[in-house]
């Protein structure tokens, strides 16, 4: 829509994939931002949640079909699935009205385990399917600690307040002068694993030791 003016993006996908920048060092355009590259930890994500739920034979994972780079977020996940020998359901949900539909139809295929990949619509409703989720004895991990705070079981992701902490940085090194061209992509480098232990003793639940002192907060 402009070649002119600044835009500082906030994204979870591959912005050289998606077409935004030309390269990640050297982006080339009126773009820059922070990439928190959550779409390439889903396998990561996929294992942790297998490792605390070793019965589970089948997984699935939440997408929302019209996002920018969902495609990739599925191969990520169907090859770990594939990797730790699981079968994966796949559901869909572009709108808060479509989550209720895809517990009922979770619980149907009888999944063991959810894994919600990075989107807006589901950072933005975190609190509504943690609720889901506890609703429907559903394992379930996301990106953010919010989400465990609100009675998810788990999350693996980069702390939900630094990109934008990033983003603000890029944005007064643009209002000073400096050209988005010449701004290189700024990426996460700290991620956490939160476990929430009141959620997984409701769900029967036995988190290994070594998990508990794996993770960078355990939510009594």
């Amino acid at each position: 829509m402009t070649t002119s003016i600044p835009i500082v993006f906030n994204n979870a996908s591959d912005p050289v994939q998606l077409g935004l920048v030309a390269s990640l060092n050297r982006p080339g355009g009126n773009v820059t931002g922070v990439t928190t590259v959550s779409a390439e930890l889903e396998a990561k994500r996929m294992g942790l949640l297998r490792e605390l739920v070793p019965s589970a034979t089948s997984i699935a994972v939440l997408v929302n079909p019209i996002r920018p780079g969902v495609d990739v977020q599925l191969t990520q996940a169907q090859q770990a699935a594939r990797a730790l020998g699981l079968t994966l359901h796949i559901l869909e949900a572009s709108s808060e009205r479509d989550l209720d539909g895809v517990f009922q139809t979770l619980v149907q295929l009888r999944a063991g385990a959810l894994t919600i990949t990075a989107d807006g619509l589901f950072a933005d409703r975190l609190d509504q399917i943690a609720a889901l989720a506890r609703r429907y004895s559903v394992p379930a991990t996301f990106q953010f600690r919010e989400f465990v705070a609100a009675g998810g079981l788990m999350s693996y992701g980069p702390p939900f307040g630094e990109s934008y902490r990033q983003v603000g940085i890029l944005a007064g090194r643009i209002l000073r002068g400096e050209k988005p061209a010449d701004l290189p992509v700024m990426q996460a480098t700290k991620f956490e694993l939160v476990i929430n232990m009141k959620t997984a003793k409701a769900l029967g639940i036995e988190v290994p030791i070594s998990m508990q002192m794996l993770a960078d907060e355990v939510i009594e």
